[in-house]
């Protein structure tokens, strides 16, 4: 199967206007690539003509914003605050989950809360999730295996992460499956061009979700397991949480849980539909299992579950000599960065090669992704083991169909035949 060609944007489009396609336009969404190519190729530096924010498509200049600690993170910003992002600004203040989380926080709090949060993905305690994570792997290949084909979305890459997080974090399995629409509308708060219907939905989400772990908290308290939900409660109640509160065990919860399968399923999606559209280096990862590393870090590369970050300049600085005064905002096209040709040799096709610069994906610095060890050990085991145990697997349809959004890019379904 040949990849199909996406309609490339209009030659004459200024950057702004490019800008535009990409946030929102379904086909913007649906193929950033040769937009994020036509603004790094003219103007890799962008600062916007509709508010003062700033556009980065380069790899160098990316990474530099999200280790600078000059730039910062938002903390909520009062969405009736004239310097308020104009693209993604909060329209409401009442998001605790974005405004209050580790998504947002800057030093000290998000240091004293990722501290605490960092109890739950130790190396020891990640690496000894493989077992588990390869015997629930072999039970979902079961469902999708007696299934014969369906979308590979329901049936693979979201019962999977669901079921790991859940049991790290604590989440009972008869719960779990609730929170996939949930998780769903809540995280549509983040995009861009958001309607007052879907901030509603997102709002509703929220507060289900708020009620869920305040309650599981509570349980957990008198019956401590070995999960995130117990080792919070144990540093809250034996006094060293920092100052710790309820509220803020909450939101943590609901992030981690959330960012701890949505991202995952998308990367299983993402991976796949990219394996399937390239049969070559399929073959090659069939042919050599031990590629498995290298591949996740080529799917993380090549379609970035997460593709925008945004910080704002605390003091006037220089990126790419360009000078940033201080109050501008910059958003970082991390998708835009993954394919910066100055540092990725062929970056628009998919290739299973080792390469010497790290993928932008988690982010990079003090807000690097806390689950990002998880989340590659959970792409290394489900796909070794889907090759392993399917002879073949067949694509049933002639295009994607892309979610209409744009930082977090993953797809609505993938329908496949297996054997």
């Amino acid at each position: 199967m040949t990849e199909a060609v996406a309609p490339a944007p209009s030659a004459d489009l200024s950057p702004d206007a490019l800008v535009m396609e990409i946030m929102l336009t379904p086909e913007g969404r649906a193929d950033p690539y040769p937009r994020y190519r036509a603004l790094r190729e003219a103007t890799p530096i962008h600062r916007s003509d509709l508010g003062a924010v700033w556009f980065l498509s380069r790899y160098a200049d990316s990474r530099q914003v999200l280790r600078d600690n000059r730039f910062a993170k938002s903390e909520g910003d009062d969405a009736d605050d004239p310097d308020a992002n104009p693209f993604f600004g909060r329209r409401r203040d009442r998001d605790e989950i974005v405004s209050r989380s580790l998504l947002n926080l800057n030093p000290p709090d998000h240091t004293r809360l990722r501290g605490l949060v960092s109890r739950g993905f130790t190396p020891s305690r990640v690496d000894k999730l493989r077992p588990a994570i390869e015997a629930m792997t072999d039970a979902v290949l079961d469902d999708l295996g007696a299934a014969g084909e369906g979308d590979v979305l329901d049936l693979l890459a979201f019962p999977l992460p669901v079921r790991v997080i859940g049991e790290l974090v604590g989440v009972p399995e008869s719960d779990r499956d609730r929170f996939r629409g949930l998780v769903r509308a809540s995280a549509t708060a983040l995009e861009p061009g958001i309607t007052n219907d879907e901030m509603d939905a997102a709002d509703a989400a929220m507060g289900e979700m708020q009620e869920y772990f305040r309650a599981l908290i509570a349980t957990r308290r008198a019956d401590p397991q070995d999960d995130l939900v117990s080792v919070l409660n144990a540093a809250r109640d034996d006094g060293d949480g920092d100052g710790l509160t309820e509220q803020e065990m909450i939101i943590t919860l609901i992030l981690v849980f959330a960012a701890g399968f949505e991202t995952t399923t998308n990367l299983i999606g993402n991976g796949l539909l990219a394996l399937l559209r390239n049969p070559a280096e399929l073959a090659r990862l069939r042919a050599d299992p031990d590629l498995v590393a290298t591949a996740i870090e080529e799917i993380l590369r090549f379609e970035s579950p997460v593709q925008v970050d945004a910080r704002r300049a605390r003091e006037d600085a220089e990126v790419g000599g360009v000078a940033i005064p201080a109050g501008d905002w910059v958003t970082t096209f991390i998708g835009a960065a993954n394919r910066d040709p100055a540092v990725f040799d062929q970056p628009d096709a998919f290739r299973i090669v080792e390469r010497d610069t790290p993928v932008l994906s988690f982010a990079s610095g003090i807000h690097y992704c806390l689950g990002a060890s998880l989340a590659r050990l959970e792409g290394q085991v489900v796909f070794g083991r889907l090759l392993e145990r399917f002879g073949s697997i067949e694509w049933l349809e002639d295009e994607p169909a892309w979610r209409n959004t744009l930082i977090l890019r993953g797809l609505t379904e993938l329908n496949v035949r297996v054997r």
